[in-house]
């Protein structure tokens, strides 16, 4: 056995709990995962059904821990472990499964197959086979977090510049974009790039919230590796921040995994260190709108608009009814995808996959039922809470010629405020071009 082989088996052992081990030997083999995944939908071949993909780590798993597979494998269909077995296991986690769960909420026994991808993705990552660019991306931010003087002072010049700006169009000279604010309400954790800070620091000001922001992002690479060990060091830097500023509130930019990562895995990740409530940016905006803190026309976008449920915002997180109460107030014309909310179809560029150049053919192949949907929709707005949608939307928006925009909530909030002055970029006729532009993949 070689050491990366044992790496790999270490590691699956290691993940062995009842969730898991349920997922592992509940199948029933019926197949009805199989139209529930936008692979398969998009091509039906066996390869693209979610139990089939899941046979090959069973497969492993019966070997392992099966005193009759270990003597008969052709006969119970087990295989041991070895180079090309784990190659294969490793493409398939990273390239057929966006981790999106529509197989799991269509499964009558309720398998996890995205569990076992994600074991999978473990195994990879420990053994050193796991996509080169997510490992470097994962390190990137750890490095970061270790000596964040490094970046700071860019940090603060471009905080500055977009201050000016904030100040411009909102004709406010008192509107700020507080950095490091000690014992603020809020802790607002952006993603890379503009465009998640000077929208929602237009609507803070707006509602005279008590916010701050820290120097670092939300996206947390180690997640979409499925190791625990990069991903609460990347966590930990927020955690530590917001320890150390003395918020009461962690608000995480629209962004899907970031914000189930936040929501659901930190909190246990840090258990008695972690004392934060944490919401998503959607929900503090439907707040606003609810309470009245920020005034928006309901007339002021008259495109058809339609809304893409991210899987981790929506199936795998309850964001479903915030979204939609804040685009039904600022948007004149409201379309549904079908099906929506907890069944809606994954755009295919979850899990990481958007930032994988050498799998775009495949991911761009199984948007197909997405682009489908929108159409169907007749909208010449897609809108999506998750840096990741949008950037696939808008790749499967030029290979399927949508002819759409693809925008975010926070743009359009900020355009039925009605500001003296639109945002650079989002005047009425470039609202939605801008998007694309601003958007770093990765």
């Amino acid at each position: 056995m070689t050491e990366t082989i044992e790496l790999a088996l270490k590691t699956l052992e290691a993940q062995l709990n009842q969730p898991l081990e349920t997922a592992l030997e509940a199948c029933a083999r019926c197949g009805l995962c199989a139209e529930a995944c936008h692979y398969y939908r998009a091509d039906a071949k066996v390869e693209h059904i979610p139990a089939f993909r899941a046979e090959k780590l069973r497969s492993v798993y019966r070997y392992e821990h099966d005193f009759l597979s270990r003597l008969f494998p052709v006969w119970t269909g087990a295989k041991k472990l070895d180079e090309p077995t784990l190659a294969s296991l490793t493409e398939i986690a990273f390239s057929q499964c966006t981790l999106c769960r529509r197989c799991t909420v269509n499964c009558p026994l309720g398998v996890d197959t995205p569990l076992m991808m994600r074991a999978i993705r473990a195994m990879a990552t420990a053994s050193g086979a796991a996509p080169e660019i997510l490992v470097m991306l994962a390190d990137s931010a750890i490095e970061k977090g270790k000596d964040p003087s490094f970046f700071k002072d860019l940090f603060l010049e471009q905080i500055t510049e977009m201050e000016e700006q904030l100040r411009d169009v909102t004709g406010d000279p008192t509107a700020t974009i507080p950095v490091e604010k000690q014992g603020a309400k809020i802790l607002y954790v952006p993603l890379a790039g503009a465009h998640t800070i000077l929208p929602p620091a237009v609507v803070f000001n707006a509602a005279k919230e008590d916010w701050t922001l820290s120097i670092f992002e939300a996206a947390n690479y180690g997640v979409f590796l499925a190791d625990v060990s990069r991903a609460k060091q990347v966590a930990k830097r927020i955690v530590d921040e917001a320890s150390r500023l003395g918020v009461k509130e962690i608000v995480i930019a629209e962004c899907g995994h970031a914000y189930a990562s936040y929501r659901w895995d930190v909190p246990n990740w840090f258990a008695g260190q972690f004392d934060f409530k944490v919401r998503s940016l959607i929900e503090v905006l439907a707040d606003y709108i609810r309470d009245g803190k920020i005034k928006v026309d309901p007339t002021a976008i008259p495109e058809g608009v339609t809304y893409h449920d991210s899987c981790n915002l929506a199936r795998n997180g309850g964001l479903i009814e915030e979204p939609r109460y804040v685009l039904k107030n600022v948007v004149k014309d409201f379309r549904e995808m079908t099906p929506n909310r907890d069944e809606a179809i994954c755009c295919g560029g979850g899990g990481g996959l958007v930032a994988l150049a050498e799998y775009a053919d495949r991911r761009i192949a199984a948007g197909k039922p997405k682009a489908e949907q929108i159409q169907k929709t007749g909208a010449k707005v897609v809108v999506a809470a998750c840096e990741n949608c949008r950037l696939q939307i808008g790749d499967i928006n030029e290979h399927y010629n949508l002819n759409v925009k693809i925008t975010a909530i926070t743009d359009l909030v900020v355009r039925a405020m009605r500001l003296p002055k639109p945002l650079p970029g989002m005047e009425a006729e470039h609202l939605f071009e801008g998007e694309e532009v601003t958007v770093e993949r990765g």
